[in-house]
């Protein structure tokens, strides 16, 4: 397929005759009786004149800061098989009727109207643009269009092992492929669907079919999956993968907190720890992406930088929404629906007209309320005065109900045993689970129960002070700069009594929300590395070991739930692991509550604790 409108201008020069020029350019007829002038000189004139007279870029596309607009993505459906948690909320987002979406044709029209005007590059989006069910017939049409020279689509990759064939011949050549994790569970708790194992058999197969390099979209978030970056680049060694990690952006209904924002050259530092022979790869012309390569690996790794560090300056994007609107910029909130000329009957100057004016009214860069937040983060509130659910007020309870008090006597938490020593009861099925975030050990394991590792002796001598307040009764940080680095360990506990109903469909993994012990592993994992963000006067601690197990006990209809946490110090980690215990418990709740609203949370306690100067303590 042709390149730009300058290359059709071309080959239109050099097939013209020796009398004309369609470009303009000066012809001198020889004179009777002088030699014609040879084809090589008239060739070189001609493309003399092309580089001091070509015309210009479409000027519809171009905007008023001399950007160039030949880069098309437009959104095929609004629809998608998954509900990312960084995407959409989890009950989705309204669809737009059928009847005001572009059709088939529409889309075409609007395609060739601008590779017309120089577009040569198209990316089909979602939604997740392989659901719809003549996505094969769009590619195939797109490819006959000249002057396109790349035709991408940006995929989950549910779809995309059975469909890629039919989109290879159709003249599909270039694939995005989002993935935000190699671990199965937390695949299934970030998406809040199943399906790891077919984008995995899809990115498979893009590699066998030849595309090279297979792009792999990772949003990284803090976390969630920033442990992760090491096993995503490790890949690159022996596929042809370019893994393009993508700073966590702010859209409507995911929740954006700049907290949860990874930066790249955090991300970058982390890389380079790991491989200091990290080189940096040229940046072609409009990248968003800053390219890395480790020295003998196949593939490559990439940042997306929209928030620290924005491409606004060479952005040659722009968006044609499934319901036919054209937006100029991705985080803009400004639109014009093409669909509505459209269907208004408005000819092609007419559509090139309105193209023009919303291009040339798009910003230098894109909303300031992004780059503030990342220059400048909210303050956090002061913490001495700070009370959101009225803690100052509370007294101790002196009471609790007869039913719960007897559950408790019936159902007693082990005190020593580690949960893996537990037997349960008689016939049931042994859904043990047991996860790991350890530094030291590979973070994807999701492994059979282990047995807890720490060893607890000695008492731990308490204060007859809170070392939480200030002589004058305030809050106030504890300042643990003085305080020597040792190893710390801490086990906490948590029991759900769930009810024999919840009880029995999280035995068999039939709840409708998922696996309910696989989320709640997960979450208590995140609660441990979150704590100091939960609990204000907790400090940051650089966990090097969490682990997260439950156990179903058949004679309660209640899960038993320990949490470990290991780091190397000054301060200790019975907070991350209490946060743990109780963050897991809570989430068997929210996983069960459409089933019952009788299940009970309790008998969350530090079960033992390890290092630091006061000594060792464990719960007899």
């Amino acid at each position: 397929m042709a390149a730009q409108p300058v290359s059709r201008m071309l080959q239109r020069l050099l097939r013209s005759s020796a009398r004309s020029c369609s470009s303009g350019a000066p012809v001198t007829q020889p004179r009777p009786g002088e030699p014609s002038q040879s084809a090589a000189e008239e060739l070189s004139r001609r493309r003399q004149f092309l580089r001091e007279f070509a015309a210009p870029f479409s000027a519809f596309l171009t905007d008023s800061f001399g950007r160039h607009h030949s880069y098309l993505r437009i959104s095929l459906t609004e629809k998608c098989n998954l509900r990312c948690q960084y995407c959409m909320p989890e009950e989705g987002v309204p669809l737009t009727p059928k009847a005001d979406l572009l059709t088939t044709e529409e889309i075409l029209t609007l395609a060739r109207l601008f590779v017309k005007e120089g577009v040569d590059k198209i990316r089909l989006t979602g939604g997740e643009p392989l659901i719809r069910p003549d996505v094969v017939d769009i590619v195939a049409q797109l490819h006959q269009l000249e002057g396109l020279r790349t035709i991408g689509v940006t995929t989950n990759g549910i779809n995309l092992a059975r469909l890629l064939p039919q989109l290879q011949k159709a003249g599909l050549n270039a694939i995005n492929i989002s993935l935000d994790t190699l671990v199965p569970a937390k695949f299934e708790f970030i998406v809040r669907r199943k399906g790891f194992h077919k984008v995995m058999e899809g990115i498979h197969k893009a590699i066998e079919l030849g595309y090279s390099p297979v792009k792999v979209n990772c949003v990284v978030m803090r976390g969630l999956n920033e442990d992760e970056l090491l096993d995503f680049v490790a890949l690159t060694k022996g596929l042809p993968l370019d893994v393009r990690f993508i700073e966590y952006m702010p859209f409507d209904g995911n929740k954006w907190n700049f907290k949860k924002m990874v930066s790249y050259k955090e991300m970058l530092d982390t890389l380079q720890q790991q491989w200091p022979e990290l080189e940096k790869l040229p940046e072609e012309e409009s990248s968003t992406a800053k390219a890395f390569k480790i020295p003998g690996f196949r593939g490559q790794v990439s940042f997306i930088t929209s928030m620290s560090e924005h491409f606004c300056g060479t952005c040659n994007r722009l968006r044609i929404t499934a319901d036919g609107n054209l937006k100029v910029c991705l985080f803009g909130n400004s639109e014009v629906s093409l669909r509505d000329h459209l269907r208004a009957g408005a000819s092609e100057e007419e559509l090139l007209r309105i193209i023009g004016a919303a291009v040339g009214r798009k910003k230098r860069q894109h909303a300031e309320l992004f780059l503030m937040l990342q220059d400048s983060p909210p303050a956090l509130p002061n913490t001495s005065s700070w009370d959101p659910f009225g803690i100052q007020g509370l007294r101790h309870r002196h009471s609790v109900s007869n039913q719960v008090s007897t559950l408790w006597k019936r159902c007693p938490v082990p005190q020593t045993p580690p949960l893996a020593q537990r037997q349960l009861g008689p016939g049931s099925p042994q859904r043990h689970y047991s996860s790991h975030a350890d530094s030291d050990t590979n973070p994807k394991c999701l492994s059979p129960m282990s047995r807890a590792s720490a060893s607890h002796s000695g008492t731990l001598p308490t204060s007859d002070q809170l070392t939480h307040v200030d002589t004058e009764g305030r809050a106030s940080m504890v300042d643990v700069g003085s305080k020597p680095d040792t190893e710390r360990v801490a086990v906490a506990s948590a029991m759900v009594l769930l009810g024999p109903v919840a009880f029995k469909l999280v035995q068999e993994n039939q709840l409708k929300k998922g696996d309910a012990l696989v989320v709640a592993q997960l979450a208590g994992i995140q609660a441990a590395k979150l704590t100091s963000q939960l609990i204000p006067l907790c400090h940051h601690v650089a966990l090097s070991h969490v682990q997260v197990q439950l156990e179903l006990d058949n004679t309660c209809h209640a899960v038993m739930i320990q949490a470990s946490c290991r780091a190397q110090g000054p301060t200790g980690v019975e907070m991350e692991a209490l946060t743990s215990a109780a963050v897991a418990a809570l989430t068997l709740y929210d996983m069960c509550k459409a089933v019952s609203r009788d299940i009970v949370l309790g008998e969350i306690k530090l079960i033992s604790k390890t290092g630091g100067q006061r000594g060792d303590y464990h719960r007899t």
